[in-house]
């Protein structure tokens, strides 16, 4: 990966201000002085995020409680921010006060804080395992319902509820803060949203008159206002439900689009095929193909053989039992395979400097030949985001001791889970944040609530019985929050990498961020179900994910004997397939390597659908055929395209948002089914 993020180039060029193709020299006269990480943080920014960050966890718990599925705000955090701190400063100057300069690096820290605000919103399971734990999914299941027991029943209230989130929400800022150079520097890795965000702050704050700058922050600008626009159009055909709109166009044939094969119009995942390299875009597609083309049509067949037919879509006993295990299976088999690799080149660099004497650097996977040959601009970025770095020790004292706070305190809120099992949660949630976050880098996808699923059934399973279901639910908690918090940690590390901010005054806005979600989430959430009829299936907060987790949870109680035939088999066999593949990529020759798929990429659509995966495939047709047409045009505005397309998208959920809070339904819906025949 360290060498193929193609469109770095524009990014950086736009993002320091630089003129593309200067001499060294000019570049670094033109640098822009970086105010110490300290000034970073500032008091008006806290105050903006704050605010931001009630507005956003109340859109974040209203998509939570009624599609169940929340988009990336990263974009609308960052234009946001900057248009409140605007608006703050021309007041204030209109009074005749002074304010400080508004840098792009303060910006930065707003909308990691808010990010990591309403982040906890969403991994705090409000709309989903905390609520399955309540008396009205109880009784929605029914007490008929095999291994559902009233005992097992705990009802929301803020004083748990904010508790469990301070025990378990900060754990995660430090179990990968160690490795933000190897994710963003030696890997490379995108992290889409958090690339499109760094560009839109780095436009809003540019300062120099240089043309090529100039012409890519209008492209942007053209291309969020194209995005942003058609998605308000696709809006007016998007009805009520699930099933309306360009979002479900069967652009493929309707038997295609019953495999998830189809087309829907995404700007966001077109911006990604164009920012990510072509072979991830290429190996999300072989994926797709692999899973939806053939294997879970051929797992179908077998249905009242290898398991019940008739089942539920999100029954662990049926097919969804191996979409969740193998694409599991094979993320962790890829995260493995490089957790592994980094440290044993941790360990050589450590052999190394002892040997010499020298001083220890900080994982270093590149080689001295490709390092030589980085831009005077991106040595820039690169020494910027390793100035303020954050003291290994402080990361892994600050995970124990925050741990062990954890495993002493959340058996006290959830005595149905004993300390050794948050222990053991504990010891391997790094190697599943490690996966979570390099899944996002390469392709988006935060896939926190799919390892919460997996944490829920084995050890809903290891306690049994007796308490197994509140136990999974907790344990689900804990996991999701640790992978969320990682990835979206990661993904703003990138942002603050190309808007040269300091990863301390990063880190600490995560901090602060975190804190102030423990409250706010939990407050705003409170807000919805004194006011609302939540859970109820007939009302406007349906909460569709809340009985999904409860069955859940029932089911792992019974074990891995309740997984369909096969499928622990299946998945031995992929976890294998994926570590083979890694291999293969590191022995083979680099004109060999470069084409071999990354089996992280692959298995992201194995779970989602095959949708996504075609999106990012035009995404990097449209590159590809670019490039060959006219290079330097590519080099200079690709990003700024992408970024465009994933702004517009982005930010449109805001009012989007803010139409369902109001009740303002789309007036049209779009719907396609087989034509009658005569």
């Amino acid at each position: 990966m360290g060498t193929e993020a193609e469109i770095m180039g524009p990014l950086l060029a736009a993002g320091a201000g630089g003129v593309a193709g200067a001499a060294p020299e000019t570049e670094v006269e033109e640098r822009e002085a970086v105010p110490p990480w300290r000034e970073q943080v500032t008091a008006r920014g806290l105050a903006v995020s704050a605010v931001l960050g009630v507005l956003f966890c109340l859109i974040t718990h209203k998509l939570n409680l009624t599609v169940g599925i929340i988009p990336s705000l990263n974009v609308a955090a960052g234009l946001l921010g900057y248009f409140l701190v605007r608006t703050w400063t021309a007041a204030l100057e209109r009074l005749g006060v002074v304010s400080k300069p508004f840098t792009k690096q303060e910006n930065t820290v707003i909308q990691t804080c808010v990010v990591a605000c309403y982040g906890l919103a969403f991994s705090g399971g409000f709309g989903s395992y905390m609520l399955a734990m309540d008396q009205r999914t109880y009784e929605l299941i029914g007490p008929d319902y095999p291994g559902n027991r009233a005992v097992d029943v705990m009802n929301p209230s803020l004083g748990w509820m904010i508790g469990f989130m301070f025990v378990v929400s900060f754990l995660g800022l430090f179990s990968l803060v160690a490795l933000r150079k190897v994710m963003v520097i030696d890997y490379k890795l995108t992290y889409p949203s958090g690339t499109a965000t760094a560009m839109l702050i780095n436009s809003f704050h540019t300062t120099t008159g240089a043309e090529l700058a100039d012409k890519q922050v209008k492209c942007l600008g053209k291309y969020l206002s194209i995005s942003f626009i058609w998605n308000c159009f696709k809006w007016f055909f998007s009805g009520v439900g699930d099933s309306c709109g360009f979002d479900n166009f069967p652009s493929l044939g309707l038997t295609a689009f019953k495999n998830t094969f189809y087309f829907d119009f995404s700007p966001t995942y077109i911006g990604c095929g164009l920012i990510c390299p072509h072979i991830v875009n290429c190996s999300t597609l072989l994926g797709a193909i692999i899973s939806w083309g053939f294997l879970w049509p051929y797992i179908s067949t077998k249905a009242g053989d290898w398991y019940p037919a008739n089942l539920g879509s999100n029954d662990f006993k049926g097919l969804y039992g191996y979409k969740v295990f193998i694409s599991v299976s094979v993320i962790l088999g890829d995260g493995l395979y490089n957790l592994i690799k980094i440290i044993y080149a941790t360990i050589k660099e450590i052999m190394n400097a002892r040997a010499k004497q020298g001083r220890l650097p900080l994982v270093q996977v590149q080689d001295d030949d490709e390092g030589s040959k980085l831009s005077a601009e991106e040595k820039h970025l690169n020494e910027t985001f390793i100035k303020d770095s954050i003291p290994p020790w402080l990361a892994g004292s600050g995970y124990v001791g925050l741990a062990a706070i954890s495993i002493a305190t959340v058996p006290m809120i959830f005595p149905q889970i004993k300390w050794y099992l948050v222990l053991s949660a504990y010891v391997v949630a790094p190697l599943l944040a490690f996966c979570n976050s390099y899944g996002t880098g390469l392709t988006d996808w935060n896939l926190a609530s799919t390892y919460g699923k997996i944490g829920l059934f084995i050890f809903a399973s290891w306690v049994g019985q007796n308490g197994g279901v509140i136990a999974g639910l907790a344990a689900c908690g804990v996991m999701m929050s640790i992978v969320s918090t990682a990835a979206d940690l990661m993904q703003d590390f990138k942002t603050g990498y190309l808007t040269l901010s300091s990863p301390r005054s990063m880190f600490v806005s995560q901090l602060i961020g975190t804190a102030l979600g423990c409250v706010i989430a939990p407050l705003t959430f409170w807000l919805y179900w004194s006011a609302f009829d939540i859970g109820n299936p007939d009302g406007a907060f349906k909460a569709p994910y809340a009985v999904i987790f409860r069955e859940m949870s029932i089911l792992g109680v019974e074990g891995f004997s309740a997984l369909p035939q096969h499928c622990l088999a299946i998945c031995s066999f992929f976890f294998i397939a994926s570590l083979v593949i890694n291999l293969l990529r590191d022995v083979t020759p680099k004109n060999v390597s470069r084409f071999i798929p990354i089996p992280m990429a692959m298995a992201i659509p194995f779970y989602i659908g095959a949708y996504f995966a075609i999106d990012m495939f035009v995404g990097t047709v449209i590159l590809f055929v670019w490039e060959r047409v006219n290079r330097k045009e590519c080099d200079d505005f690709a990003g700024a395209v992408a970024s465009g397309l994933i702004c517009g998208d982005g930010i449109w959920t805001v009012p989007s948002a803010i139409l369902s809070i109001l009740r303002i339904d789309p007036p049209i819906c779009m719907y396609f089914k087989p034509s009658l025949s005569s």
